[in-house]
């Protein structure tokens, strides 16, 4: 009796053994399937890495040839005077005193087109103007001659898509002085190379009291302003980029 009593206990000793030592087996997988997990997550970040970096190359390459004019029209959206908020200074004394010189000069080493004084003189005649500072904000513009401003509201009035002779196309966009108001322009058109809704850095602006048509006609005075926080020399590395 004793006998089979210490056999019994024996067995369920035994037993107690083996199910522990199952146990472990049992549960070791499930941590190391948790540890195998994360190689498979870094492959998928990986490769959702690469994706986006192809889309976001992808982008700077359309970027790229809309800044140069190359676009289909159903890629063209309005946009808002928002975009173009902020204060402006003009880029036209940095052209008189000389600070614009070292883009002119790569101008004439990359393109080999002008000269350099027929660069001076091709930009004396598209950045002229008499506005020396812009300051845009909500749904007015303020226009600074000699340091004095004058305000006016505006609205949106569409966009238009112009072919240059070149091939190459530009968009601008197109605002209407609401009401009446002495001294600022009753129409002002925006071109920025941009075709859709974006914070400009820069732009070029057409201003004036007649129709649109009249100012869609103008294309050797575009006065061209830039951020007023900027000196003249980062304006210049600012144009070198492009």
């Amino acid at each position: 009796m004793k006998k089979e009593l210490i056999k019994s206990i024996h067995v369920f000793i035994l037993l107690g053994i083996i199910l522990t030592g199952c146990q472990e087996k049992v549960d070791t997988p499930v941590e190391n399937a948790s540890s195998d997990s994360e190689p498979a997550s870094s492959n998928s970040n990986s490769e959702s890495t690469k994706s986006t970096n192809h889309s976001h190359n992808h982008d700077d390459e359309k970027q790229k040839e809309i800044y140069s004019g190359i676009f289909e029209d159903d890629e063209v959206e309005d946009r808002e005077l928002s975009d173009w908020e902020g204060d402006w200074q003009s880029v036209y004394p940095y052209l008189l005193d000389g600070t614009l010189d070292e883009v002119l000069q790569k101008k004439v080493e990359t393109n080999k087109d002008k000269t350099f004084e027929e660069y001076k003189e091709y930009y004396k005649v598209g950045y002229k103007t008499d506005i020396e500072q812009i300051v845009i904000k909500d749904d007015t513009m303020t226009f600074y001659k000699n340091g004095e401003g004058k305000t006016g509201e505006y609205k949106y009035h569409g966009y238009e898509i112009l072919t240059y002779e070149s091939g190459n196309r530009g968009v601008r966009y197109l605002f209407d002085l609401v009401g009446e108001v002495d001294g600022v322009p009753k129409h002002v058109q925006f071109s920025d190379h941009s075709i859709y809704p974006t914070k400009s850095e820069h732009y070029h602006i057409y201003l004036g009291d007649e129709d649109h048509d009249t100012l869609l006609n103008e294309l050797d005075n575009w006065p061209t302003y830039y951020f007023s926080n900027l000196s003249g020399e980062e304006i210049a590395a600012e144009m070198n980029t492009h």
